[in-house]
Parts: C-alpha cells; sequence; structure tokens
C-alpha cells in the first residue's frame, strides 16, 4: 500500500487547512484510517482515527472539537479537517493506515508526511 499525503501549507491563527490522503496498490476499505504529527524537536503523536466504515473516530484531546476526520472508501482516501488552527498545531503530519484504535503500534503502513504550519 502505497500512502500520498496532500494539502499541507502555511496559515494564520484561527485558520482552516484540509490535509488528504489517498491510498493505491490494495484495498484498505476493511483497515482503520487516521493521521499523526511530529511537531518540531519532538515525538510522533497521535491526532485522529476513523473505523473502517466511518461509524467511529477518535481524537487527540488536544484537537478535540477543531479536527474533523473523514474518509471515502471508493476513493481510499482520508481527511483532516482542521480548523481553528493554533501555532502548536504547526507539524509534520503523517496519514497511517491500520488496525484500530490505530495507535502507533497498530499501524501496518504510513505515508510521506506534509508540513502544516501556522502562525501567530
Amino acid at each position: 500500500v502505497q500512502l500520498q499525503a496532500s494539502g499541507g501549507g502555511s496559515v494564520q491563527a484561527g485558520g482552516s487547512l484540509r490535509v488528504s490522503c489517498a491510498a493505491s496498490g490494495r484495498s484498505t476499505r476493511a483497515y482503520s484510517m487516521g493521521w499523526f504529527r511530529q511537531p518540531p524537536g519532538l515525538e510522533r503523536e497521535f491526532v485522529a482515527a476513523i473505523s473502517w466504515n466511518g461509524a467511529a473516530q477518535l481524537y487527540a484531546d488536544s484537537v478535540k472539537g477543531r479536527f474533523t476526520i473523514s474518509r471515502d472508501n471508493a476513493n481510499s482516501t482520508v481527511y483532516l479537517q482542521m480548523d481553528s488552527l493554533k501555532p502548536e498545531d504547526t507539524a509534520v503530519y503523517y496519514c497511517a493506515i491500520g488496525n484500530w484504535p490505530l495507535r502507533t503500534i497498530l499501524v501496518r503502513y504510513w505515508g510521506q508526511g506534509t508540513q502544516v504550519t501556522v502562525s501567530s
């Protein structure tokens, strides 16, 4: 499975961005999909996950109420809508596919990362 992330960029605090990740190579319909991020100088951390059918979502406390994860199984794509962005959201964002609830140890495939920069 190959994961291609896109949609990162720079935005001012309070703004919005949407990142996308398209999977190819084999069917990902049965897997959970999600996002992690790695802020500068820090460890990679969980951001959000969505179950195979989209019925369940999980969010890190730091993004709850501001970020929304969704998926389109017909196009093997997962999205992360990021609203009310804060400077502390600045990080490289990685998409991932694996088993629920998609913590690091459960990830089977990683994307290449896309940079999100939020300025104050």
